[in-house]
């Protein structure tokens, strides 16, 4: 999967949590993620400051793009652990700082399992 197909798939399926997305789809999301962050962060920040609004535009603009990306990237995520063979609620883990983060990273980059699994076929990689 692309750069454009994974971004494109995980907006389309922004709050779809059945499924199964390959590691591909999940980290190029996270990739665009972190990219979109960037850009709008830095671009709000230059004209605030040409505005005199200091930081506050920056900061603005990165809770409106954090809020409008959280939902497809818990969704993703989702699908991501059930293409591990893992129930989504596994997910939970986020809130145990470093122990459960290593864990969910660990999770994240294993392979997809082969073939079905109880959520679905084996996505196209």
């Amino acid at each position: 999967m692309t750069f454009q197909e994974s971004i494109s798939t995980c907006l389309t399926k922004y709050a779809e949590f059945t499924g199964r997305a390959p590691r591909s789809e999940y980290w190029w999301f996270v990739v665009g993620q972190f990219l979109i962050g960037f850009v709008v962060g830095f671009v709000a920040g230059m004209v605030g400051h040409i505005l005199g609004m200091g930081s506050t535009l920056a900061n603005i603009a990165n809770v409106v793009v954090t809020l409008g990306l959280i939902l497809p990237g818990i969704a993703v995520a989702v699908r991501r652990l059930h293409d591990t063979g893992r129930s989504g609620w596994w997910y939970l883990l986020i809130f145990i700082p470093i122990i459960g983060w290593l864990a969910l990273l660990f999770w994240f980059v294993q392979p997809s399992m082969e073939g079905s699994n109880e959520y679905g076929e084996a996505p196209a990689h």
